[in-house]
């Protein structure tokens, strides 16, 4: 079984997603440097559980799209 992401990081990420819904790709380093520069505090505790999830929300859209 995987980690259980907090309401917080699936918060933040669906809304980075839905305000960007282009800027993201399938590839976690570079989605990592995407998500330091939208949000505020550079925190790795943070932008890399963002970073993970939203490479996880975009192959799951490029699978069933």
């Amino acid at each position: 079984m995987g980690r259980i992401k907090t309401s917080k990081v699936k918060r933040i990420t669906l809304e980075l997603v839905k305000s960007n819904p282009d800027v993201f790709i399938d590839n976690f380093d570079e989605n990592k440097r995407l998500v330091e520069g939208f949000l505020d505090s550079g925190a790795k505790k943070i932008r890399n559980p963002v970073a993970g999830y939203v490479t996880r929300i975009i192959k799951k859209k490029k699978l069933f799209a």
